[in-house]
């Protein structure tokens, strides 16, 4: 782990990344199971978007809890309590079957239906490596960080379906092997929880420059705010698209269209992980040469327009094609965003920022799932493919027309001078 770092990472941030690849490995396993797993208990298509609706309304409130109290509380003690509250949420699902009692477990739970990046994780281990490295270091470190989970997210799809081949080469019940998927969050989660254990105690936020250190009430965001609700708005409009193709729905809308099993499933999104890992290794090179924002946009783009052919295939093997096709350029972006968010803040609102810009995107994806569920139950076409395309496309043109001339090394003096000509 320590020759793919950038040589100024501390062994701290070698565990960040190491939990996440762990935690990528839990969520990839139970986003493929997911939905096959609640159909198996009996569940409608509308009850199994309430309840994905539910898991990222959840990630929201907490991801603003934990962001808005972290530049005075330790990341350390924020990511052991996330870990605890992940345990209890792999026993919840493992042993709650109605859907009410259920529901209350995925809003109050950490359970991430998209194996991608809506966690209340994420803007609390984002703030704490974000100082770890220097700025132009950025995009690698989130690139290692976001790799670690996605190979491992990858291989947890993978195996989603071993629970249900086990089951018929035993005689098992399907439900009751699947459940297992859900023990196993659990377990994963303990293990996240000792390595985080060991994180430096006294972490914390990057303190306030000199001359700002005797406002004890300061805000959370303060000198970045104009730029961060600028950002999270947009940032929102991307994620209400994703909402519609989350892992979960992309998988019950293969079986409802194409009968496609959980095993096949699984490996299709195997592959489709993989793809997306190395989409975001490339991601730092092209940042280097076109800019975080070019490499955000101009890569979204084509993978927007791959989802929206998606829909109109006449079979499973060319609706796979397409979406394997865009899990090549899906996830370029994603470090690119998140070096872009840390570069326009300073050291100190970082992990506020992270939150804001982080709920937003949860909060949208939560509107549209249910929305996504509703559109299956009338028709298998594939709506939710082409209505989240657009959404996205639309996103991408507003990100590159607001910030395309930005120059992202002087980030943090522009949402300086932008506080400055909007105080409130």
């Amino acid at each position: 782990m320590r020759r793919i770092l950038p040589d100024s990472a501390p062994t701290d941030v070698s565990r960040i990344v190491w939990g996440r690849g762990i935690r990528g490995f839990a969520d990839g396993f139970v986003s493929v199971l997911l939905a096959q797993y609640l159909t198996g208990l009996g569940f409608t298509p509308v009850q199994v978007g309430a309840i994905v609706t539910g898991t990222l309304i959840g990630s929201a409130m907490m991801t603003l809890a934990f962001g808005l109290t972290a530049h005075r509380t330790s990341l350390r003690t924020l990511l052991l309590l996330a870990t605890a509250i992940m345990v209890a949420t792999g026993a919840g699902f493992a042993t709650v079957v109605w859907f009410w009692p259920l529901l209350v477990v995925a809003v109050l739970g950490t359970l991430n239906p998209s194996a991608g990046d809506v966690s209340v994780f994420l803007p609390t281990e984002q703030a704490y490596v974000a100082g770890a490295v220097e700025a132009a270091d950025r995009p690698h470190l989130y690139a290692v960080y976001n790799l670690a989970a996605i190979f491992a997210g990858a291989v947890g799809a993978l195996l989603s379906g071993a629970p249900e081949v086990l089951a018929h080469r035993n005689g098992w019940d399907v439900v009751t092997a699947q459940r297992m998927g859900f023990v196993l969050y659990a377990v994963a989660a303990v293990v996240i929880f000792l390595i985080y254990r060991r994180l430096s105690v006294a972490a914390k936020p990057a303190a306030p420059e000199a001359g700002s250190s005797g406002a004890p009430k300061r805000r959370a965001l303060h000198t970045s705010r104009r730029t961060v609700l600028e950002l999270s708005a947009l940032f929102s409009l991307d994620s209400a698209g994703s909402g519609l193709v989350v892992t979960s729905l992309l998988v019950l809308w293969l079986h409802l269209r194409f009968d496609l099993s959980a095993a096949a499933t699984g490996v299709v999104f195997f592959a489709a992980g993989l793809l997306g890992a190395c989409s975001q290794a490339l991601a730092p090179r092209l940042a280097r040469r076109f800019g975080l924002i070019r490499t955000m946009a101009f890569t979204h783009i084509p993978a927007n327009c791959l989802l929206i052919l998606a829909a109109f295939a006449p079979t499973g093997p060319v609706a796979i094609a397409l979406l394997l096709t865009r899990a090549l350029f899906a996830q370029m972006d994603v470090p690119a965003r998140q070096a872009f968010v840390m570069a326009v803040v300073p050291a100190e609102e970082r992990a506020a920022a992270s939150s804001v810009t982080n709920v937003p995107r949860s909060l949208a994806s939560a509107t549209t799932p249910l929305l996504a569920g509703w559109l299956l139950t009338i028709t298998t076409f594939g709506w939710p493919l082409i209505i989240a395309g657009t959404t996205k496309i639309v996103y991408d043109l507003s990100l590159l027309t607001l910030y395309h001339d930005v120059p992202e090394e002087v980030g943090a003096q522009r949402a300086r001078r932008a506080s400055r000509s909007n105080p409130t």
